[in-house]
């Protein structure tokens, strides 16, 4: 694929932090036997990749706001634009020595999301997406699955873990939707959870309690591979509600019309 100027400025951006986090994941696998373990080394590898996607973004393109995990909003004197960045989502994974984490970047323009990259430093897949142009993995063309029968699907999940997330909600929602399909999964990272409903390898997915930078740049990836997206209430708030809900039109029907089940019941 021909990429535009301001996916090869994402692009370039992401490969750049996923240099030091490559090596650091390395460093991490080693630390794995120490007793403290590599908690503190993981958050200082977490602050280092948004400080060089930060810097990256901010050269190519001055002025533009910057929304990131580890720093919050920064306000740029251009308003109208705003990227949306996660240096490293999949940070439980990262800091256990397990292979699947992203770097995820989204630029928001007056609102809506126009360009998006996911990235996993490990397996080197690099999924991109413009508003309008396609999804892409490793230039090749990306489609979401065309299962329409729930018993067939393979959906992906979030899990509620300690100190984050409504246990009893998730509990009502898994116990709806376990039975009706072929199986559930939870890798631990939700932009490559969107990213892989994207390509095909997840039919359907839903996640309570994320924040915009989890998903930003994968619902762009979603829309673009031809799914469907929206909050686990039916509407089209992901960012603000904090939960998605997507698939193909079929599954993100289906999955909705269990989650919405699970929480009359």
């Amino acid at each position: 694929m021909l990429r535009s100027a301001l996916l090869n400025v994402m692009v370039a951006a992401a490969r750049k932090a996923a240099r030091n986090l490559k090596r650091d994941f390395g460093e991490v696998e080693h630390l794995q036997v120490s007793l403290k373990g590599p908690a503190n080394f993981v958050s200082a590898a977490d602050r280092k990749a948004e400080e060089t996607l930060r810097f990256e973004l901010e050269k190519a393109r001055p002025g533009y706001g910057f929304l990131g995990e580890e720093g919050g909003l920064q306000r740029g004197s251009d308003e109208t634009h705003t990227w949306i960045v996660d240096p490293l989502d999949g940070t439980t994974n990262f800091l256990h020595g397990i292979p699947q984490f992203a770097i995820s970047i989204a630029l928001e323009r007056e609102g809506t999301i126009v360009a998006g990259v996911i990235y996993n430093p490990v397996s080197e897949e690099l999924f991109v997406a413009e508003r309008g142009k396609g999804a892409f993995l490793n230039d090749q063309r990306i489609r979401v699955a065309g299962r329409r029968r729930l018993a067939d699907a393979v959906i992906g999940c979030g899990l509620p873990h300690l100190g984050r997330g409504d246990l009893a909600v998730f509990r009502k929602e898994f116990a709806m939707v376990q039975d009706k399909v072929a199986g559930l999964r939870r890798l631990g990272a939700a932009s490559l959870d969107l990213a892989w409903v994207a390509a095909g390898r997840y039919d359907a997915f839903w996640e309570r309690d994320l924040s915009p930078w989890d998903m930003a740049a994968g619902i762009l990836m979603v829309r673009e591979a031809g799914g469907y997206v929206g909050d686990c209430d039916g509407g089209d708030a992901m960012l603000s509600r904090k939960s998605i809900v997507c698939g193909n039109e079929t599954m993100h029907r289906e999955l909705l019309g269990l989650l919405q089940a699970a929480g009359r019941g």
